[in-house]
């Protein structure tokens, strides 16, 4: 059977992910596209905690089979600890490999040391972004460290069972009197999974959405699981308009948690959702 471009975004819209919108109980908005000449784009990525069972070779070998060009390195592929001649190494070997290394995390600092050692790995490696998790003490030492370096900082939310940043509202409420280099990472199966819609959380970011973290789960609430983009309840296309109409050009990073010992068949199904939402979106939205 045939599928056009309106059919798919209606059954992909208001199919299997439709149920978050009950879930959710959100109101109605319009989400306007930027006017073409403004219009910028966003990159698909791999956040590699994704193949944390697989060596650091294996993950750059299967980011490429999938297309995906940018990179966030878990610390499990590079541990936080590691030399800087180590660190510098593997930055190029990853680069040499044709990938970006857009960020590293998720980094989890409960003292300066922590936030102090984050920095450092960062800008050793040459990475822009770190996405991480400070306690609220630190947030005035991560300003003053992303002023001095120039890398940003992206706090990441982790649902409703975290006590520090459970949902984007509250990044948004931590961060928000620390300036504009710290920003919000957007985990869109863990925002669903505290009862939030992802593509509204990413329109209250607005500027401040400084990395989006791309899954799906099975329920809108804490006993949601992680699930193939396209199987659960995050409104994918939604999102994905939501993101293009906010002009958002960072990165939209794949992290598929289920499977860990076998992700790979999985993560190629929720590329080429995304992949097929983008196909569909082109004509009106320019991606």
């Amino acid at each position: 059977m045939k599928t056009n471009r309106r059919d798919f975004l209606k059954l992909a819209g208001t199919g299997v992910a439709g149920a978050s919108l009950s879930a959710f109980r959100v109101r109605s908005f319009d989400i306007e596209p930027a006017a073409k000449a403004d219009r910028k784009k966003f990159s698909l990525g791999l956040a590699s905690y994704t193949l944390r069972e697989f060596s650091l070779a294996e993950t750059l070998a299967i980011a490429k089979k999938l297309g995906l060009a940018r990179i966030s390195l878990k610390s499990v592929h590079l541990p936080l600890e590691s030399a800087d001649e180590e660190i510098r190494s593997i930055a190029r070997k990853i680069r040499d490999e044709g990938l970006d290394l857009y960020a590293c995390g998720v980094i989890y600092m409960t003292n300066e040391a922590e936030v102090r050692q984050a920095f450092h790995y960062a800008g050793v490696a040459g990475v822009p972004l770190i996405i991480g998790v400070p306690n609220h003490e630190l947030l005035g030492l991560c300003r003053d460290l992303v002023r001095q370096s120039g890398i940003r900082l992206a706090v990441h939310n982790h649902g409703p069972e975290d006590k520090l940043y459970p949902t984007p509202r509250s990044v948004l409420g931590r961060i928000g009197e620390y300036g504009a280099g710290l920003g919000l990472c957007l985990d869109a199966g863990h925002a669903a999974r505290s009862g939030i819609d992802p593509a509204q959380a990413a329109l209250e970011a607005g500027d401040r959405l400084f990395d989006v973290h791309i899954k799906d789960v099975t329920a809108a609430s804490a006993a949601g699981e992680p699930v193939e983009i396209g199987r659960g309840v995050v409104d994918i296309p939604r999102f994905i308009r939501a993101l293009i109409g906010m002009n958002y050009s960072g990165t939209v990073a794949f992290e598929y948690e289920k499977d860990g010992k076998d992700p790979v068949s999985g993560l190629a199904e929720s590329v080429g959702y995304v992949r097929g939402v983008l196909e569909m979106l082109r004509e009106d939205w320019t991606v």
